[in-house]
């Protein structure tokens, strides 16, 4: 299903890790599959309150924790930065949904990284 919110649809996800050869783009890709399967979510589920937007960026959260171990293997990790970038762009997807107001921490309260 593509994005047809033209915002999500046209954002780089994750462009810094991309920018940044400790990250190998093949696992960073599968970063970037995962947020945009998150904005497809969003259009497909059509959350009405914070609270389930919140279910639906935790779930994507948990993915990126078993994204993490894949990030090893690969002799990188999600260190601080990558934190901050991925958590940006969590907060980038509530924002183009109409979530202006979601709490950044609260988007990925499930996180392991």
């Amino acid at each position: 299903m593509p994005i047809t919110n033209q915002q999500a649809a046209e954002h780089r996800f994750l462009r810094h890790m991309y920018a940044d050869a400790y990250f190998p783009d093949h696992v960073v890709d599968r970063g970037r599959a995962i947020l945009a399967r998150l904005c497809e979510r969003i259009e497909a589920e059509r959350p009405s309150d914070l609270r389930a937007l919140y279910a639906l960026t935790q779930a994507a959260t948990e993915e990126f924790n078993d994204l993490e171990a894949e990030f090893e293997a690969a002799g990188s990790e999600i260190e601080t930065v990558a934190r901050e970038w991925i958590a940006e762009d969590f907060w980038f997807v509530a924002s183009a949904y109409g979530f202006g107001d979601a709490d950044v921490e609260e988007l990925i309260a499930t996180r392991d990284w």
